[in-house]
């Protein structure tokens, strides 16, 4: 499968939803940042596209394209899927503003840390992970936890450990 040269495959990141530059700062770097972890972490190069919208659009996306009418956190669309094997490796990502403002709240996380989890979450299935069996989803999980760390953001599977984002940059 083509696939473009490690360092030629910046995301494109678009801030759809304005609430998103005042409930995250610098949001657009942040996103740029977990990309480009989840990345190097799963070894694939290529395009990704994040979309940081609302749960109108999202709502509509899921409703469209998986016959769901709600949000849900985040969407992924792979531009070629693994299974395929053609095309360009890559894809696009929607995340939900309230959706994560809301889980974010829920479990006392701050949203900067919850919108890097999500965005690795969402390269993660781009790469072919999934989390439908038990073993699929703690390896992914796994995945997730150990590059989160190195982005110095505290693993989101131990309750009371998702840090701030904020309070852990270097």
């Amino acid at each position: 499968m083509p696939v473009l040269p490690a360092g030629m495959d910046e995301p494109d990141v678009t801030v759809a939803d304005r609430r998103w530059n005042r409930a995250v700062p610098c949001p657009v770097r942040l996103v740029t940042r977990a990309v480009d972890a989840a990345l190097q972490a799963t070894g694939c190069h290529g395009p990704v596209t994040v979309v940081l919208a609302d749960d109108r659009t999202v709502r509509h996306m899921n409703w469209q394209h998986r016959g769901r009418n709600k949000p849900t956190n985040v969407l992924t669309f792979e531009y070629a899927p693994m299974q395929m094997g053609g095309g360009v490796w890559g894809g696009d990502i929607i995340i939900a503003f309230e959706t994560v403002q809301r889980e974010a709240h829920a479990a006392g996380r701050d949203m900067a840390a919850h919108l890097t989890h999500l965005v690795i979450h969402g390269v993660l299935h781009l790469a072919g992970y999934d989390h439908h069996h038990p073993g699929e989803a703690r390896e992914m999980e796994m995945l997730e936890a150990r590059t989160l760390s190195g982005l110095r953001v505290a693993n989101p599977w131990k309750a009371g450990r998702m840090a701030s984002a904020r309070e852990n940059r270097s």
